[in-house]
């Protein structure tokens, strides 16, 4: 039986919000019990578990009731109703700088949150180098927090929290204020605690974090959970949201839009092609289709497999349910952890559909050289719209569509290998002047 570090069940947290103030003593005092107030929920029914040495994401837009649901774990808050388990050590880092006293050092503040965790001042002693090397604030470490830039507090916190052992570490948008050296550090990080069995709850707004990071996510909205379940499945419907929410799309049509020649399909030709089964939930308005989508080699042959700098035919075949202007097909091309490495669509390369007829099906093909990208699975999310590269509407949003393997006989020292060349020469030392700048 797998264990579990955290039981959710049924939790609710709510607010007695009252118009004016002096509502709060009419209700205390009224003898009939009358309510002044309204309820607000801030969480309404949530219901998860954490299992020991899991990394599970919290994702939803501000205000959603992430850091309520944080707090609540964490021992900050109460909650209305529900039930609650924890079992392990547990360090947060909620609110930049919590936990800091602001007239503290940061060595003092780092034998603070030792002492919250059960550590001696000996113990602390023993860690704090470790602590000073990981936050990088160099002097500063000696200096009340007060007076700590943003990118320091988060520092000095993450250094502390990944060297006091915890069993339960919860993040909640912690490094988002870190330079990129330091983010790039602290994910190097999280991946070694995660291989030590370390519970990790995560909560952010990048996605393609949540995605690099985590087991399972849970997606909250407006206090109600929407969804609890496996990465890709939850942020494809988290995405796919979104997408629905920023349909930006301008009617009007450029009057210098260079259009692509679609070719009148043969009626006595009949194509067998594969189709496409998608086990997400399809994003976009629902107003086309892609009834087929697959990669073919040089020869023709469909494949899965493909080969860094080998040409390929990408095919996309899209059904209409009405009648469209300006329409564009395009693919994403993205690492198993959500780094994308290509994208593109016809209206960059200036073959934008006018128009198409409503119940036909269109076949659009992508012809691409792949450069040396570095061995391993890849997604591929093809996607219909229509408008512009700068103002459009999905039709059609096929989030992970089909999983490709690229193979790269190369040293895959990194995701991308770029053409160079390199030329060596050899001066005696007093033939170079060094210059300051």
């Amino acid at each position: 039986m797998i264990e579990k570090s955290i039981k959710v069940s049924g939790l609710s947290k709510s607010y007695k919000l009252y118009d004016k103030q002096s509502d709060r003593l009419k209700e205390v005092l009224n003898p009939f019990k009358k309510k002044y107030h309204k309820d607000f929920y801030a969480l309404s029914d949530i219901s998860f578990d954490v299992n020991k040495g899991e990394t599970v994401g919290i994702i939803g837009k501000n205000g959603s009731g992430k850091s309520t649901l944080l707090k609540i774990i964490t021992g900050v808050l109460t909650p209305t109703s529900g039930e609650l388990f924890t079992d392990g050590k547990i360090f947060s880092l909620l609110e930049l700088g919590a936990g800091f006293n602001p007239e503290y050092t940061g060595v003092q503040n780092v034998h603070l949150s030792g002492t919250i965790m059960g550590y001696s001042e000996q113990e602390m002693n023993v860690k704090m180098q470790d602590v000073i090397d990981f936050a990088d604030i160099g002097d500063f470490i000696n200096q009340p927090v007060k007076n700590y830039s943003s990118g320091m507090y988060a520092r000095l916190a993450f250094a502390v929290a990944i060297n006091v052992d915890p069993e339960i570490l919860i993040i909640d948008e912690a490094l988002s204020v870190g330079d990129m050296f330091f983010q790039n550090k602290c994910f190097k990080k999280l991946e070694e605690l995660q291989q030590r069995g370390i519970t990790i709850l995560f909560v952010s707004h990048d996605i393609s974090s949540i995605k690099k990071l985590c087991n399972r996510v849970l997606w909250i909205s407006n206090g109600e959970q929407i969804a609890y379940g496996e990465k890709d499945e939850v942020c494809i419907r988290y995405y796919n949201e979104q997408y629905n929410l920023l349909q930006d799309y301008n009617t009007s049509i450029y009057s210098n839009q260079k259009y692509a020649t679609v070719d009148s399909e043969n009626r006595s030709i009949t194509l067998d092609i594969p189709k496409l089964n998608y086990r997400y939930e399809v994003g976009g308005s629902g107003k086309a289709e892609i009834v087929s989508f697959f990669i073919t080699d040089e020869n023709g042959m469909q494949t899965s497999v493909l080969e860094a700098e080998k040409s390929y035919d990408i095919h996309m075949y899209g059904k209409f349910h009405g009648v469209f202007k300006n329409v564009l097909f395009g693919i994403t091309m993205e690492t198993e952890k959500g780094t994308v490495v290509y994208s593109t669509n016809n209206y960059i390369n200036e073959e934008v559909i006018k128009a198409v007829t409503e119940n036909t099906i269109y076949e659009c093909i992508f012809t691409l050289k792949l450069p040396k990208l570095q061995r391993g699975k890849y997604l591929v999310s093809p996607a219909i719209a229509h408008g512009t590269q700068d103002s459009h509407s999905y039709l059609a949003l096929y989030q992970n569509a089909v999983e490709i393997f690229i193979e790269n006989s190369g040293y895959n020292l990194a995701l991308i290998e770029l053409e160079n060349e390199w030329s060596i020469t050899k001066y005696s030392e007093n033939q170079i002047n060094l210059i300051s700048r």
